[in-house]
């Protein structure tokens, strides 16, 4: 009697990562366990990050704003950095920082906490990166738009505007563009283009309404 012919032991399911292979959540983690214990320069934290700084840089600056409520004292200088990285992206050229931006220290525990808090972000947002509408990947026409709408969205962060949703707005542009950009994920930037048009017709409303107060308050001025 011939024994039964036993089928092959399934194939171990793989745990999911991140589209390049390697989870951005856990390397953002990773990063909490290797500065836990000094300041750290800009210039280090972009290095560290295997390539991927810049738009992992983006994404660390982004997401303090993405609350309602405006952060005083910290729209500047990081709406600047934005600024600048996503120019520089626009113009197909290599993330590149002034000195006095490089070597600007990050304490440890407001960079922990920082690095904690954007990991969740891109937790979250792994559930749902993944390489779609391959041809804004491949035509580099796609990354210098992203480039320039980032670039866009820093000098609406550095608006010194005490209003809600005005650096989040923007904010959430730069998170999505970066994000694509991390992800290969083309619906991510399509994401990034409508959360701008929404960031712009903010501000122009604002700029619309503002005007018309000050023309209404110069007539009643006159009149008076």
């Amino acid at each position: 009697m011939s024994s039964a012919t036993l089928p092959p032991p399934p194939s171990p399911v793989p745990e999911p990562a991140g589209p390049a292979g390697v989870r951005f959540s856990a390397e953002l983690l990773e990063l909490v366990d290797r500065f836990q214990h000094q300041p750290v320069r800009l210039e280090e934290l972009l290095g560290a990050t295997k390539g991927r700084g810049m738009h992992l840089l983006l994404l660390l600056i982004a997401l303090p704003f993405v609350g309602p409520i405006p952060l005083p004292g910290f729209s500047l200088p990081f709406g600047l950095v934005v600024t600048i990285l996503g120019m520089r992206v626009a113009m197909g050229q290599p993330p590149w920082l002034p000195r006095f931006l490089r070597e600007r220290a990050f304490d440890p525990y407001f960079l922990a906490r920082l690095l904690r808090g954007t990991s969740r972000l891109m937790k979250w947002l792994e559930m749902f990166l993944r390489p779609r509408f391959g041809f804004v990947d491949a035509h580099v026409i796609f990354s210098r738009i992203a480039g320039f709408l980032i670039g866009v969205s820093g000098l609406m962060l550095m608006l010194p505007l005490p209003l809600p949703f005005s650096n989040s707005l923007p904010a959430w542009t730069v998170i999505f563009l970066a994000a694509g950009a991390l992800g290969h994920d083309g619906l991510f930037f399509v994401l990034g283009c409508g959360s701008f048009v929404v960031s712009v017709t903010f501000f122009t409303l604002l700029a619309v309404g503002g005007s018309a107060a000050v023309d209404q308050l110069s007539r009643l001025i006159q009149g008076g």
